[in-house]
């Protein structure tokens, strides 16, 4: 059976990160539609808002179906072009804000950017300091400074220790450094050195085997870093 294609839009005046994490969260409860999503940041004037009208337009033509528009633009008159495509809007401050002013017996500010305003808060500092350290202790680098980190993570190499450690300390403050296991740790059968005064930071990465192998391959072709024999060997 074929999936049903259609088209979704995230539209803000600022990044559409909102937007876009809102409404996905939403669309992984229907099953059997292939998504093609398209993210619309800095909707911030009339010209821009008639353009993405006739875009909308073309992918309800070329989908069968009207397109799904997620949006948390704060611009009335901009919402209001867009309303006129062929699509079915769903505005998130308009679904929420409309209630917490009915609770809060107040009117909301509705200013553009105010959720950005909050990065000159404690938590965007940390979220910096937390990225500086996982890039100052990558794959073992300085490994004098791991009691500073709140997790350390070890495994083989390419388990993915890097990314997952930028992406802790992006999104959530987290302080992490990572430590790659080499043919001598694995040969010697026990935790190195370096890692025994910090076992309780220790959080270890493993992947499955023909995924590592496929990895390696595209980094070192051919090597017998990359063999699957010794992707099995590590993994093990």
């Amino acid at each position: 059976m074929n999936k049903q294609k259609r088209t979704v839009f995230y539209l803000s005046d600022r990044t559409g990160i909102t937007a876009e994490t809102l409404g996905h969260s939403l669309l992984t409860q229907f099953d059997g539609i292939e998504w093609k999503k398209i993210n619309v940041p800095f909707l911030d004037n009339m010209a821009k808002a008639r353009t993405l009208v006739e875009r909308i337009n073309r992918a309800a033509e070329s989908d069968g179906h009207r397109p799904l528009v997620f949006s948390t633009l704060l611009r009335e008159d901009i919402l209001e072009v867009i309303q006129q495509a062929n699509c079915r809007v769903y505005d998130f401050f308009e679904t929420f804000i409309s209630s917490i002013e009915q609770e809060l017996q107040q009117l909301s500010a509705r200013m553009v950017g105010r959720a950005h305003g909050l990065q000159q808060s404690l938590s965007y500092f940390k979220r910096i300091s937390a990225l500086n350290y996982a890039l100052a202790h990558d794959d073992g680098v300085n490994p004098k400074n791991f009691t500073e980190a709140d997790i350390i993570l070890v495994g083989v190499s390419r388990t993915g220790k890097t990314p997952t450690c930028l992406y802790l300390a992006l999104q959530y403050g987290i302080v992490a450094a990572n430590y790659p296991f080499t043919q001598e740790d694995m040969s010697a059968n026990q935790l190195p050195k370096v890692l025994e005064s910090v076992r309780n930071k220790l959080f270890g990465l493993t992947l499955n085997v023909a995924q590592l192998h496929f990895i390696r391959q595209e980094r070192r072709p051919q090597s017998q870093y990359a063999s699957l024999a010794q992707c099995q060997l590590e993994i093990k």
